[in-house]
């Protein structure tokens, strides 16, 4: 059920923690990038997923990186 989008939004469980956790992170750090690590660290301490989960939610997401 948790990879079910809600009809409310279209977000599944993990998109929906890994945008909470982003935020979160975000306003911790006073607006500043969240380096993806910190990030990724910090969600499998809410929910158990791997690196490439992560990763495509991310990408779904339209989340990026700043090299």
């Amino acid at each position: 059920m948790d990879d079910i989008p809600d009809a409310r939004d279209g977000l599944t469980l993990a998109e929906r923690v890994v945008l909470t956790v982003l935020n979160d992170t975000q306003r911790e750090l006073q607006g500043r990038n969240v380096p993806t690590l910190m990030l990724y660290g910090r969600v499998v301490e809410v929910l158990d997923m791997s690196q490439d989960e992560f990763q495509a939610i991310l990408n779904r997401l339209g989340v990026r990186g700043t090299h």
